[in-house]
């Protein structure tokens, strides 16, 4: 063990030598980096492939289910998707330099509030090997370095992954190790990247509730959570109902296996007689199972599971749905924020006043009105891709695109100033 943490101290030291490095870096160098890394992906694309095909030979053993194969499966589409995200970070504003705010004080001292990089950031996940891409060419592109730790199930394709997009930045004259994957899969190296606050200026964990919560036992420097989504739609007494139909396939079905997709539907009781019966059928045609409180269990009789008080609390991440009718509102508000995950919750409705309450009362990181939440993204949001979708307040709230891997310092000038 003190091998493996002899590895990771050297990992943070040449984490934070690049990361001095990529301070002094201009915005058109950072930019060529950038698409030299897309080109490298694209041009790994066999190899990348090849390496996903061993992960996915192994995933029986690691027990994942058909969601979980889904993240982990790379295709030439998807490496293209990856490397075209690349460009399109490119394609993005420097907010490194930003000026946030420029004050003169009466004594003439001017002082400047400027954006700038964090530093270095660790960046723990589970499954998609595309967050390998996504992390670090944000963390790039925003001045910092980055150390990546993957799961056990994505380990060959995220080694595949990083090395051309290390290459990539070499080419364009960066050090190598702007962007460096930890060789290996143990437990025990969250512990030590958790610890070594020496080096790492934030952590963001993104992955199952023990990951996280072993990343917040043991972190000696801020985390920034990406914790589960537990994401709902709520169907309103005046919803266009066809409507509701629409975005409830698209948010449970679209991609079951994401942290945005739906996992419980609430509606009206004065249209639960009216959508329900529709909706299911539609819900069951994509192969959802269903779940319903005593009410939905009422209207559409057999077929569908009573749901139980933990069913409220799961994020699925897999074709099941629990099912609430309410009576109110309020009545919806309530439950969002008793068993919510604070995460991505919708709306759908004709009634403006209604969805201003909602969109005021609920207090997730991103609200919908007549939206789905698979919108809840960083590359549907602008932000070209994301490090994550953090359920905290502080520092970063929703999507983490560039402006999320910042912080910022004042700059004061004067000529000669001293305090009495």
């Amino acid at each position: 063990m003190a091998d493996l943490g002899q590895q990771i101290e050297e990992l943070g030291q040449k984490a934070r030598a690049a990361a001095r490095f990529l301070a002094l870096s201009s915005k058109d160098q950072k930019n060529a980096a950038l698409m030299a890394m897309a080109d490298a992906l694209e041009a790994s694309g066999e190899e990348i492939l090849a390496a996903n095909g061993r992960d996915l030979a192994a995933a029986p053993g690691y027990g994942l289910n058909a969601a979980a194969v889904d993240r982990l499966k790379l295709d030439a589409a998807r490496v293209r998707a990856m490397a075209e995200g690349v460009r399109q970070v490119a394609s993005l504003p420097d907010p490194c330099g930003e000026i946030i705010r420029e004050w003169t004080r009466p004594n003439g001292i001017t002082i400047t509030k400027i954006r700038v990089p964090i530093g270095v950031v660790g960046i723990i996940y589970e499954s998609r090997p595309n967050v390998t891409a996504d992390a670090a060419v944000l963390c790039l592109k925003s001045g910092n370095a980055c150390i990546l730790r993957g799961g056990k199930e994505a380990i060959y394709s995220n080694t595949a992954i990083a090395r051309a997009l290390s290459a990539g930045a070499v080419k364009a004259g960066l050090p190598a190790e702007v962007i460096q994957l930890v060789p290996f899969t143990d437990r025990e190296g969250v512990r030590l990247l958790a610890q070594m606050d020496r080096y790492l200026d934030v952590i963001v964990p993104r992955g199952g509730h023990a990951l996280i919560e072993a990343v917040v036992e043991h972190a000696r420097m801020p985390v920034i959570k990406h914790y589960h989504g537990v994401c709902h739609v709520y169907v309103d007494q005046v919803a266009d109902l066809a409507m509701a139909e629409e975005i409830a396939i698209n948010a449970k079905c679209q991609r079951p296996g994401v942290c945005n997709a739906m996992e419980t539907l609430l509606v009206h009781r004065e249209v639960a007689e009216k959508f329900l019966p529709s909706v299911a059928r539609a819900l069951r045609d994509q192969g959802v199972e269903l779940r319903g409180d005593r009410r939905t269990v009422e209207v559409l009789g057999a077929g569908i599971k009573a749901a139980t008080e933990e069913d409220w609390t799961t994020e699925y991440l897999d074709l099941i749905l629990s099912i609430r009718v309410v009576d109110s509102l309020e009545a919806a508000i309530d439950h969002i924020e008793h068993y919510g995950s604070h995460h991505s919750d919708s709306i759908v409705t004709t009634d403006e006043t209604a969805a201003r309450k909602f969109l005021a009362a609920v207090d997730s990181a991103a609200v919908f009105w007549n939206v789905s939440t698979r919108f809840s993204d960083g590359g549907e949001f602008g932000f070209g891709a994301e490090i994550g979708i953090s359920t905290d307040k502080l520092h970063a709230r929703g999507p983490m695109g560039l402006e999320e891997l910042t912080t910022y310092k004042y700059l004061v000038t004067g000529d000669g100033q001293v305090r009495g």
